[in-house]
């Protein structure tokens, strides 16, 4: 274990600079493999998506899938990155189970997109973090491992990847998890990956080194391989700085950092030794004899490069077009998920700053235990139809939070509850005169004041008028015929 003390950890960071690069993972979106035939649906039943391709079986002959190239050039263009219009697939040697051919088809010498770039907001700073390249290749299949055997299954084996590699930019773990999460919002906006990272579609390899500060030479890399949630990756981070840091200043740090694959122990919170880290020429990489290069045609990379409204474009017209504050728009276009579920809203009718309110504050404030907006038990059309019954003015704001509490609970209809719960708001005048009526006789002395000057004192006529109607009475009534008659 470390024993860094705090102050131990603080002056580090002021010592030392953190220097990281992300290597991304993304499972594509497409229907079959990017070599074959085979459906690329996840959950199945162990090696049942498999052919002689997947196999790798003598004879069979890979097939490439153009709607896996289509998706790359989506996303290059939507990084501002270069997309070849050549490019060429190569032959990772390596050996594991997993991989029955031995060898990885990836893109190497020549990858589809090159040289693009993310703009990064870490708390008021704007930062770039350089996109070194994208490249296609053909995901492995998947180990188990049981008390004394292991387990592969190939269905996986075939699912188009694109790995996408950052330069050496990222300075903290807070910088790391901004670009991944920017990173997974473009792939979900793009509709070119389902980026789970639960399953296994988004998946983060971490280079982590330190250097003194000011010093611009790039000392020992250590890998941490396969982290799939932003949390550990954070906590994946901070843990290996500070080894690294410790190990420097203690005088163990050629001994100690070494170029390596570690693994994080999501329970110890730790990183571990796995295997050393290989060079790209011990992969011993050559073009694939099989596949022909990748050249695009002019009609693809036009069709490719329609993009969707992006974040960042969303983020702008919600601001410009809603007029809502840029931290609110920030969380809506946090996920795919969010902003969609915004608009419909929207698209119901209702006001953008209700929307907004009840998005990302009511709602959201009563999804626990790793429920999320996609998983909510409330869809985007019973939210607007609550945010309609407010507007209309058949229940006030307090009332519907406690419409909302009841369908977080059960699936139940809007009206329904409204109706069985006694929330509808009396918007009859006779009724509420009445009561207007009763509490100025109770407050004549009141009454007075205010028709002598005390403006402030009509909030406390329409609080009482409130309270005798048991908060029933639509308020923008109470305050109409409340200024009526006191004239």
């Amino acid at each position: 274990m470390l024993k860094y003390t705090i102050y131990q950890y603080q002056k580090a960071k002021f010592m030392f600079e953190t220097v990281i690069g992300l290597e991304v993972h993304c499972q594509l979106n497409t229907k079959t493999k990017i070599f074959c035939g085979c459906s690329t649906s996840f959950g199945e039943e162990p090696n049942t998506h498999v052919c002689p391709t997947c196999l790798a079986l003598p004879g069979a002959l890979p097939v490439l899938n153009s709607q896996a190239v289509k998706k790359a050039i989506s996303f290059g263009k939507a990084i501002n990155a270069t997309v070849n219009k050549k490019s060429v697939f190569d032959r990772k040697n390596y050996f594991y189970p997993d991989l029955p051919k031995a060898y990885q088809i990836s893109q190497f010498t020549i990858p589809i997109v090159e040289n693009g770039e993310l703009i990064i907001k870490v708390g008021h700073e704007s930062k770039r973090i350089g996109i070194t390249r994208a490249h296609l290749e053909e995901d492995a299949g998947k180990n188990s491992h049981e008390s004394k055997s292991s387990l592969v299954d190939l269905n996986r084996a075939g699912t188009p990847l694109l790995e996408i590699v950052s330069e050496p930019d990222i300075r903290s773990s807070d910088e790391a998890v901004a670009y991944l999460k920017k990173l997974h919002s473009i792939l979900r906006f793009l509709n070119i990956s389902d980026a789970n990272m639960q399953e296994g579609s988004f998946r983060c390899d971490v280079n982590v080194s330190i250097r003194p500060k000011g010093d611009e030479k790039l000392y020992t890399r250590v890998e941490i391989k396969n982290l799939n949630s932003f949390r550990f990756i954070q906590k994946a981070i901070e843990y290996e700085v500070e080894r690294q840091c410790e190990a420097w200043e203690d005088g163990r740090y050629d001994s100690e950092v070494v170029q390596e694959t570690r693994l994080f122990d999501t329970t110890k919170l730790i990183t571990k030794p796995m295997r050393s880290k290989e060079d790209s020429a011990e992969y011993r990489y050559f073009p694939d004899p099989d596949l022909l290069p990748v050249i695009i045609p002019d009609e693809l990379m036009e069709e490719a490069s329609i993009l969707p409204e992006l974040p960042d474009e969303k983020r702008a017209r919600y601001i410009s077009e809603f007029g809502i504050k840029e931290s609110d728009a920030d969380v809506i276009i946090s996920s795919y998920e969010m902003a969609k579920y915004f608009e419909d809203l929207i698209a119901g009718g209702n006001s953008p700053k209700l929307c907004v309110t009840w998005l990302t504050v009511e709602l959201l404030g009563r999804l626990k235990n790793g429920v999320t907006i996609e998983t909510s038990p409330v869809n985007s059309a019973k939210l607007s139809t609550l945010l309609n019954r407010i507007e209309d003015g058949t229940i006030s704001q307090k009332a519907a939070k406690d419409v909302l509490d009841v369908i977080i609970e059960s699936d139940e209809d809007i009206d329904s509850v409204i109706d069985r719960l006694g929330l509808k708001q009396v918007s009859d005048d006779s009724a509420i005169l009445s009561i207007i009526d009763t509490v100025l006789a109770a407050n004549e002395d009141k009454v007075a004041e205010y028709k002598s000057g005390k403006d402030k004192l009509f909030g406390f006529f329409v609080g009482q008028v409130m309270k005798e109607g048991k908060g029933a009475f639509n308020p923008a009534k109470v305050n109409e015929l409340l200024k009526t008659k006191l004239g």
